[in-house]
């Protein structure tokens, strides 16, 4: 049996050691000077911009924008200049917490993290960045521990944590990056980061709080007879919607119908009547508010016969039309019989008679196809989402050619087209090669539009130009290469020329990528956008408003054909690519 005072010992040891592994260090309010002195309440401290009187020079290509590594040798090594000689493992473990604030528009984190165990006795502090992606955003915290302190392996497990950073857009994505001071001179590699999104506003303040993102969560369907109705939530008063839609497509058919509630009869909740729907059909239904950019509910209406209803509450309130029944099916199977013998008995002396050649019946079965008005798609309701790049340093003309050609394609090709033109608000927060990087991830196709400016990186005066589709046709390329190389589907991206550009114009970094040459190509670009063959045995899909001499028939498709011939006009008149080929090509 061990001592008494041994066993004190043990536990003694035992309850310090998972202190040590359980700690978690907030930041103190402490000074500089209290730090190089030594002091015992100043073990881990914020330093705040009172404290840094030093403006470093920034490298343009610093990861960090603005918020560069303080130098050591300032806060620490005036006195000890040993302390600086060395540097620590970037930090792990990085957590995002979320913290309660009072403001509904703006989210609050803060970070925490754990040290590395190699270096760790050198340790001195950390550095915390927050920086918006795509825009321009950025925040630093400076954290130091005190000059007395000393760590060893067995501190790893502490968990320090960053002031709260306050402000942030809701449903928004950051990237915080947390480094280990000191650090050495190359130092863009020595530090931890981690990407998350904000909260959106319904996860911080509750559905009923947020207008942009409401919807109807309340739907119950219940028919009657061949009436069906439909109960739903109303929105909050303080949202002031006076009026609802409802869409219902089944059979081939939609169906739409205008909401308007009677806001003294109920003020939370509203019924109304689906009208013309088919019995024995199933409907996809959606309903919102009729505001611009609603969220819709969806939900799913079945549509039963009346008459199968009557009929089982029939019978079960009369047995005896139990009997009766039962009758009928008797002298119904009867008679089904004796008509199948009778069938089968004609059927075979006009297949004697009658014998068609198979060549006749493959004749008529391509014919009755050729005469076909209508092809029917069985493909989701959602339009394919594409995004369309392009280059401004060829004019206003070239500019003017693509927006036409988006607003042809959203018009008449069923494509929801995303421009940078129509969403000057979304640039100007998120930044263009912000909006470009996301709309690349979240769209289904990727269209680059090639020209002659697409390669130029300086203006003719010989100043850089800011080219974000220069940028945005490299990561396309490099996307290509590795998905070519792990054999994955490279039907995303495409390029595509205008007559009055050449196939020279396209970089050969997008040599993987499907072309096509506008206006001529509209019907297979509509075939790869649709994924709908063009052609079949027996079958040719042609849909006259996108043939090179159709589409010119429609207001969209003439204002197209009109801003080609401009731009082709003022290209005409430009020196030839022998005289401007001073300008490096992507490749």
């Amino acid at each position: 049996m061990r001592p008494p005072t041994l066993t004190l010992d043990l536990l003694l040891l035992v309850s310090l050691s998972l202190g040590a592994h359980g700690e978690s260090y907030r930041p103190q309010s402490c000074t500089l000077e209290c730090i190089r002195l030594g002091d015992p309440r100043c073990e881990y401290c914020r330093i705040t911009a009172d404290d840094v009187q030093i403006s470093p020079i920034i490298p343009s290509s610093s990861p960090f924008g603005s918020c560069v590594p303080w130098p050591c040798q300032y806060f620490l090594g005036q006195e000890t200049p040993e302390v600086c000689q060395h540097y620590v493992h970037p930090p792990q473990n990085i957590h995002i917490e979320f913290e309660a604030n009072k403001d509904p528009t703006f989210d609050t984190i803060t970070v925490s993290w754990n040290p590395s165990q190699y270096g760790i006795a050198f340790l001195r502090g950390f550095q915390v960045t927050l920086q918006a992606l795509g825009g321009s955003q950025l925040s630093c915290q400076l954290f130091l521990l005190g000059s007395n302190l000393s760590l060893t392996p067995a501190h790893a497990h502490r968990v320090y944590y960053s002031d709260p950073f306050t402000n942030l857009s809701l449903d928004r994505e950051y990237v915080v990056t947390v480094m280990a001071l000191p650090v050495p001179e190359r130092w863009e590699h020595s530090y931890e980061k981690k990407m998350f999104f904000t909260r959106t506003c319904p996860e911080k303040n509750g559905l009923e709080e947020c207008e942009k993102d409401w919807y109807p969560r309340y739907v119950e369907v219940h028919q009657e007879n061949q009436d069906v109705y439909v109960t739903f939530n109303l929105a909050p008063e303080n949202f002031e919607v006076r009026q609802y839609f409802s869409s219902c497509f089944g059979g081939g058919l939609r169906n739409y119908t205008s909401i308007k509630p009677d806001f003294s009869l109920n003020k939370t909740h509203h019924t109304y009547r689906l009208q013309n729907l088919q019995a024995g059909t199933n409907y996809t239904c959606q309903i919102a508010a009729d505001v611009v950019d609603a969220v819709r509910k969806t939900f799913v209406v079945v549509v039963k016969h009346s008459s199968e209803e009557t009929s089982t509450s029939h019978l079960t309130e009369s047995p005896s039309l139990m009997v009766l029944l039962s009758v009928g099916i008797l002298l119904s199977a009867t008679a089904v019989l004796t008509f199948i013998a009778v069938y089968k008995k004609r059927l075979k002396k006009k297949q004697v008679q009658t014998k068609m050649r198979p060549e006749i019946i493959e004749q008529y079965y391509d014919k009755k196809l050729c005469e076909g008005q209508s092809v029917l798609l069985d493909k989701p309701t959602r339009p394919p989402r594409l995004l369309i790049c392009y280059s401004s340093n060829d004019g206003p003309a070239h500019v003017r050619v693509v927006l036409q050609l988006a607003a042809f394609l959203q018009k008449h090709m069923a494509t929801q087209v995303h421009l940078d033109l129509w969403e000057a608000l979304r640039i100007m927060e998120e930044g263009s090669l912000g909006w470009h990087c996301k709309n690349m991830k979240d769209c289904d196709f990727v269209l680059v539009i090639c020209s002659r400016g697409l390669h130029q990186n300086q203006s003719e005066d010989g100043e850089p130009l800011e080219n974000t589709t220069l940028v945005t046709v490299s990561m396309i390329g490099e996307e290509l290469c590795r998905a070519k190389a792990l054999g994955q589907d490279l039907s995303k991206f495409m390029v595509a020329i205008f007559e009055y550009s050449r196939e020279s114009d396209i970089p050969a970094s997008l040599g993987l990528a499907s072309r096509y040459t506008l206006t001529k190509d509209l019907p297979l670009l509509f075939s790869h956008l649709h994924g709908v063959a063009l052609q079949k045995p027996g079958v040719y899909l042609q849909v006259e408003d996108i043939l090179e001499s159709g589409y010119c028939k429609l207001p969209a498709g003439a204002a197209l054909q009109l801003a080609i011939q401009e731009a082709k006009a003022q290209f005409s008149e430009e020196p030839t690519e022998e005289e401007y080929v001073g300008n490096p090509i992507i490749s």
